[in-house]
């Protein structure tokens, strides 16, 4: 009898770990026409093309390269066979190993390339990649870079920063030089609205500087707005009154420095300001939340549980907020309930290069159990080494989220949540058509 019922418990246990084995697996036929879905890259940092001697220094407002080195996550080290992969896929390469004279060979097929395709590379990347649009977090667009398959988001976080940041900026040494990036920025965006200088009252720069600007962004075909905030400051924007907002500005608009406390009270004031406006103009604010770069970036204050106080508070319920990354790290539970919000997506960006497929489908999963009207994919993709650059960290991220999305569907089709044609449709969901709703693409 204790033999019959080993053997019963013991077969239970092979079925659990064949189910196991098999749910982390994506089904062939549903990867296929995954494979085939023409994507909405929702998040991404491509360049633009330069000519010799050029420099471009407009695909992030705040470059994590000048930081003190910290050491990469595993999935973008050089040794990545899925680079290998790209190489193969994107030039022909010809090996299964990084041997020097093969990587010499392999920057000569590069440059053949780009010479062939001169500034049509970029979209011939995206094409490689099954992309259908690119939605491209840059200070401004460039050469290159053509609409429709690249669309523009730009960064407004200098519209935060009118006054003296030095408070802010000693916090740590990131924070100095991202701080100083702000600052030129924000004088840019004053010379392109014919400013010599911040308006003398708060009244006078929301309406002469951040609505213009805004507006200006638009016009010049931003579909969204982006927010690093993670990088400056904790994400815990609360509602700060309109009074204490313009005692702060008034105080320090032509002279000294405010201190932490009141700077952040009037960027807290700001911040809603300029995503009713974002609204107003159908512009998403997109924001970064989860896992950055640098030794001294603070984690807790990246916690999308911050935000909401903002998406609860009534006068934005018309405004949309992309959670990028989908708090990346330890936060992602945390974003699955979120998206319960009207006014709240999310996008797997980041996690596509942080994470190894496997895990991350179980990400994937969790969100689209939840709400998967909500969920669009992203790559994250950005400008890199010569050898690894932006086009095969595009090709390992794409084919991870494209794997780890069948991963994802192929369980919940094994434990019977959905068919295969759900499935199918969820895919289509998530790849391209929530963007498209969200950007107004597709109705």
């Amino acid at each position: 009898m204790f033999g019959d019922q080993m053997k019963r418990m013991l077969m239970g246990v092979f079925v659990l770990i064949a189910s196991f084995v098999w749910a982390q697996a994506p089904d062939p036929q549903l990867l296929a026409e995954i494979n085939k879905i023409k994507a909405i890259d929702n998040h991404s940092h491509p360049p633009r093309i330069v000519g010799p001697g050029e420099k471009d220094d407009e695909f992030d407002a705040l470059p994590c390269d000048p930081l003190e080195p910290s050491a990469l996550p595993t999935m973008l080290r050089p040794e990545n066979p899925r680079f290998l992969a790209a190489w193969k896929a994107l030039y022909g390469y010809k090996y299964d190993d990084m041997n020097p004279q093969h990587v010499r060979e392999l920057m000569q097929s590069k440059k053949q390339v780009m010479d062939q395709q001169g500034d049509h590379f970029l979209v011939w990347v995206l094409d490689q990649l099954g992309i259908e649009s690119e939605l491209a977090n840059r200070i401004a667009m460039g050469r290159g870079l053509e609409v429709p398959r690249f669309r523009w988001v730009p960064f407004d976080d200098p519209l935060l920063l009118p006054l003296n940041s030095q408070s802010l900026a000693s916090e740590s040494p990131d924070r100095k030089f991202f701080y100083s990036r702000e600052d030129m920025l924000l004088k840019r965006y004053l010379k392109e609205l014919g400013l010599a200088a911040r308006p003398a009252t708060l009244e006078q720069y929301t309406a002469k500087v951040i609505t213009p600007t805004l507006e200006q962004q638009k016009k010049n075909g931003a579909v969204a707005v982006k927010f690093e905030a993670a990088y400056l400051r904790s994400l815990n924007f609360e509602n700060a009154s309109l009074e204490d907002a313009q005692k702060i500005y008034s105080q320090y608009a032509t002279a000294g420095a405010p201190s932490s406390a009141d700077y952040l009270k009037l960027q807290d004031y700001l911040f809603r300001y300029l995503a009713r406006e974002a609204g107003r103009l159908g512009l998403p604010v997109h924001i970064h939340t989860g896992g950055g770069c640098g030794t001294y970036f603070r984690l807790a204050g990246s916690n999308p549980l911050l935000l909401e106080s903002v998406f609860d508070d009534p006068t934005l319920r018309k405004t949309n907020f992309v959670l990028l990354h989908g708090g990346a790290g330890p936060f992602t539970k945390q974003v699955a309930y979120l998206l319960i919000k009207p006014n709240v997506y999310t996008d797997f960006s980041e996690q596509t290069w942080l994470l190894s497929t496997r895990k991350l489908s179980e990400v994937v999963r969790d969100w689209i159990e939840a709400f998967p009207e909500k969920v669009m994919f992203g790559t994250d993709l950005f400008p890199n080494t010569a050898e690894i650059n932006w086009e095969e960290i595009g090709w390992m991220t794409s084919t991870s989220g494209r794997e780890a999305l069948a991963i994802a569907l192929t369980g919940m089709m094994e434990d019977k949540e959905i068919t295969r044609a759900r499935a199918l449709e969820l895919a289509h969901m998530v790849l391209h058509d929530n963007a498209a709703r969200l950007y107004g693409w597709m109705k």
